[in-house]
Parts: C-alpha cells; sequence; structure tokens
C-alpha cells in the first residue's frame, strides 16, 4: 500500500494520474497546504521541504517503508517499482527524462509563476512580471506543439511519465491564452489523454476533495506565498 499525500494542485494530478494507471493500491491523505498543514511537524518528517506531493511506500526496497518527495522523482519510482511508462532501452528512458525535466524546471515554474501573478498577485498585476511569464509559458506551448509533431507522445512513441507530468499544467490552457487552434499537434495530445480512464478518474477525485482555500486567513495564506512577515526581501 502507498500512502499519497497531496491535495489538489497539477504536481499531486500527476501521482494521481500514475497510481491509477499503473493500478498500484493507494491510501489518499490530504494535506491543506491553505490551512499550513505543510508547516507540521508530523509532515515536515516526510519532507523537509514542507511541499506536496509526497508517497510512503509501506513495500518500499527491501520490503521497508520508503518515502519519497517531489513529484519528478515519484513518478520515476513508481516507473520504476511497477515496471510501466519508463523504457528499458537507454535512448529511449533518457527521451522521457529529458521531456519530463522539461515539465520539472521550464512547464512547472513558467506556468506556476504565471498563475501566481495573474490570480494571487496584489492588484494591479505587475505588468513585467505578468508578462515575463505569459511570454515563456505561450513559448513552452510552443515548444510542445513543435515536440508533438514529431513524436506521438511527449518522450517518443510510448505514453510515459513525461506525459503525465506535463498534462495537468495544461489543463486550464484557455485561461492561460493558449490558442489550441494553432496548436494542432498538442490538441491531439491532449485530447489522447483526456480520454484516457486514469486521467478521467484523477479528475473526479479531485472534485470531491475539499480544502479551506475560500476560508483560509490573511496569515495562512502570507505563509502559503511566502509575503508579509513570512518574505525575506
Amino acid at each position: 500500500m502507498i500512502d499519497f499525500y497531496g491535495l489538489t494542485s497539477p504536481n499531486v494530478q500527476k501521482i494521481f494520474i500514475m497510481l491509477e494507471e499503473c493500478g498500484l493500491p493507494y491510501n489518499f491523505k490530504p494535506v491543506d497546504v491553505w490551512a499550513s498543514a505543510q508547516h507540521s511537524a508530523e509532515f515536515t518528517k516526510l519532507n523537509p521541504n514542507g511541499k506536496i506531493p509526497v508517497i510512503v511506500d509501506q513495500d518500499g526496497p527491501g520490503g521497508k517503508p520508503y518515502t519519497v518527495f517531489e513529484s519528478g522523482a515519484i513518478l520515476m519510482y513508481l516507473a520504476e517499482k511497477s515496471g510501466k511508462f519508463m523504457p528499458k532501452d537507454m535512448a529511449k528512458k533518457y527521451d522521457v527524462i529529458q521531456w519530463l525535466m522539461i515539465q520539472v524546471t521550464g512547464v512547472g515554474p513558467a506556468f506556476g509563476n504565471f498563475t501566481h501573478f495573474n490570480l494571487f498577485a496584489p492588484k494591479p498585476a505587475d505588468p513585467y512580471a505578468l508578462a515575463r511569464y505569459r511570454t515563456e509559458m505561450l513559448r513552452l506551448y510552443d515548444l510542445l506543439n513543435t515536440r508533438l509533431g514529431q513524436a506521438k507522445y511527449l518522450g517518443g512513441d510510448e505514453y510515459s511519465i513525461a506525459d503525465m507530468a506535463t498534462f495537468p499544467w495544461t489543463r486550464q490552457y484557455q485561461a492561460q491564452g493558449a490558442k489550441i487552434e494553432a496548436l494542432p499537434n498538442f490538441k491531439r495530445w491532449f485530447d489522447d489523454l483526456s480520454a484516457r480512464p486514469a486521467v478521467k478518474a484523477m479528475i473526479a477525485k479531485q472534485a470531491d476533495i475539499k480544502s479551506s482555500r475560500e476560508t483560509a486567513t490573511d496569515e495562512n495564506k502570507d505563509r502559503f506565498f511566502n509575503r508579509g512577515k513570512y518574505a525575506r526581501a
């Protein structure tokens, strides 16, 4: 059994998809980040970085419990554990890893920062920050579209953890300003993944997760966003 700690963010959605795709049994444990649950002593024992998602594999290496944090690392761990969604051929494997890293180091930060400045920063929004991250986000949509014109999936001919990692960040493409009509390869891929049973299961389970986002205190919001008395600048 895998204990899976998370809430509703794209990084958590990745792990839902992978667990559903693999058919691995898991126990979801909500961590309400809007109530600062990620800063509890209990949670930081699991992840000293105080971030979700985290998994604890009760049947880890050597038959002992093993904890994994960071969504990219979790996907790689689950791929190795299950023997699925990561090629064994070395070149094909690193094709997948490269596109996984593009999500982890590029798509996630750019899309996340755009979302922050667009939705959560004080108004009026900082025009430089918003323009910077919107430009990079749309550049990455173009990159995905180009790649998906070369291969069926991001990592190559087979569906992989690179696709699972990237898809959740693109679910809000309309709100992000991506013109899907101008991204036909991306649209084909997006529609393909949207139809997968594991993705549909993730979306259904996400809809049932409750958090205190709408009622979060100013204190907890400031702590979540590292602002106010929690800022170090």
